[in-house]
Formats: C-alpha cells, sequence, structure tokens
C-alpha cells in the first residue's frame, strides 16, 4: 500500500470495488453504501488501488494497521546490519609494532561487518616515494587477505593515499548471522520481560493461615561487659 492512502470521506471515486476485513470481495458500491458498509463493522474504508476502475478500497482497521506497519517497519530496523566505514591513517615510516596494532583493529573492524578506509598519509619530500605508501598498502591486502577484500583499488588524493577494503562474502555473511542472531535475542528478552507477570495465590484447598501470636522471647541475662582494671 501506499503511505498516503485516502480513507473514508477523503476518497473522490463515486464508486469503489469493495473489498471486505476478511479479503472477501463485495463488489462495485457507491460510495455512499461503501461507507456504510464499513461503518457497520465499525471500521474504515480505505482506497488501496486508486489507479484501478473503479477503484479498490479495502474495509479495515487503518489505526491498527498503520500501527503494525510501523512495529514492523521497526523490527526490521532492528535486524538489519548497519555498515560503517572506519579510516586508520599509517605513515610510509610507520614503526613495526604501531602497524601490527592497527591491523588487528582492522581486522575486527571487518569481523564485524564493516569496511576499512586505509589512509597513507605523506608529508614534506615523502610525497617523491610513493611506492612506499604502495607497498604499505599492499602489505594490509596481504595481512588480511583472509578476512578482507579490495573494495577500492589504492589512488592519490592530495597528499594522501588510500584503499578501502571490505570483508569478504563469508565474513560478511557470518557477520549478518550473528547480528541477527543478537536482535532475535534482545527481542526475545524484551517480550519475556514485557510479559513476565508475577501472579501470588493460594493453592486450591488449603486453608487461610492466620499469623500466629506474638510471644514475648525470654530474657536472658548478659553479664556486663567490664571496663577498666579491678583493684
Amino acid at each position: 500500500m501506499a503511505r498516503d492512502q485516502r480513507t473514508n470521506r477523503r476518497i473522490r471515486a463515486r464508486e469503489v470495488r469493495v473489498v471486505g476485513p476478511a479479503g472477501e470481495q463485495l463488489g462495485v458500491l457507491s460510495l455512499e453504501a461503501a461507507l456504510d458498509r464499513a461503518q457497520s463493522e465499525g471500521m474504515d474504508l480505505v482506497e488501496v488501488n486508486p489507479m484501478a476502475k473503479p477503484p479498490v478500497c479495502k474495509i479495515m482497521d487503518y489505526g491498527k494497521f498503520k500501527y503494525e506497519e510501523k512495529k514492523r517497519a521497526s523490527e526490521a530496523k532492528k535486524k538489519q546490519v548497519v555498515v560503517h566505514l572506519k579510516e586508520v591513517k599509517l605513515r610510509p615510516k610507520t614503526e613495526e609494532h604501531d602497524y601490527e596494532f592497527k591491523v588487528r583493529n582492522v581486522r575486527r573492524f571487518l569481523e564485524e561487518g564493516n569496511k576499512a578506509k586505509v589512509t597513507i598519509m605523506f608529508r614534506g619530500r615523502e610525497i617523491t616515494h610513493k611506492e612506499l605508501g604502495s607497498a604499505i598498502l599492499d602489505d594490509v591486502v596481504k595481512d588480511l587477505k583472509d578476512v578482507a577484500v579490495v573494495e577500492q583499488s589504492p589512488r592519490m588524493e592530495g597528499r594522501q593515499m588510500f584503499m578501502i577494503i571490505a570483508p569478504n562474502p563469508k565474513v560478511a555473511a557470518r557477520a549478518r548471522e550473528l547480528a541477527r542472531q543478537q536482535a532475535a535475542a534482545a527481542e526475545k528478552a524484551e517480550a519475556g520481560g514485557r510479559n513476565q507477570v508475577v501472579v501470588a495465590s493460594k493453592p486450591e484447598g488449603q486453608a487461610d493461615v492466620k499469623p500466629a501470636a506474638l510471644v514475648p522471647a525470654p530474657m536472658v541475662a548478659v553479664p556486663a561487659q567490664q571496663t577498666g582494671s579491678t583493684k
């Protein structure tokens, strides 16, 4: 259905083909007759196909329909995987431990189903040695070949060389499945929280038990604690 369906008196046609609440065909009726039928059902007359001749209208609870439509859209949004693009910056003279640290971060990011932009920044006369930047990007591709594919080949942009890598199909599918499982688990937990109702009731046939009278506890003499010295 379109998002801006005409309803009830907003429908302009004089005659409409009417579909009942259960999907039954009610035939072609005048607009007034169709409105009377919808009113007798306690529902709305909704134009679902304005291009037909005559237009097709359905008798339904339009408010409930819009609520369920919004709910379905919200649930679908929760289950979809949002792909982020993270940029990692390196230098032609990046030290080994810094390189390894950043490559590990890129690997983790890819395994989560995201993409990465790997940028080599040139300063000063480093720009005359672009081959150093290309070599680093080649190393990144080799070190991540088990999880990544090159989506955009290395290119220069000003004093920067960059490429974009994405998770390979297997890793991306695994990330989507994990996201779906997490969304389903969250939805189940949320539903369980809403439906959890604790009701305290007396077992059938059990007599009422009245609280016993309070009886003072016997007094017990406790010797006083001595303080100071005794002569």
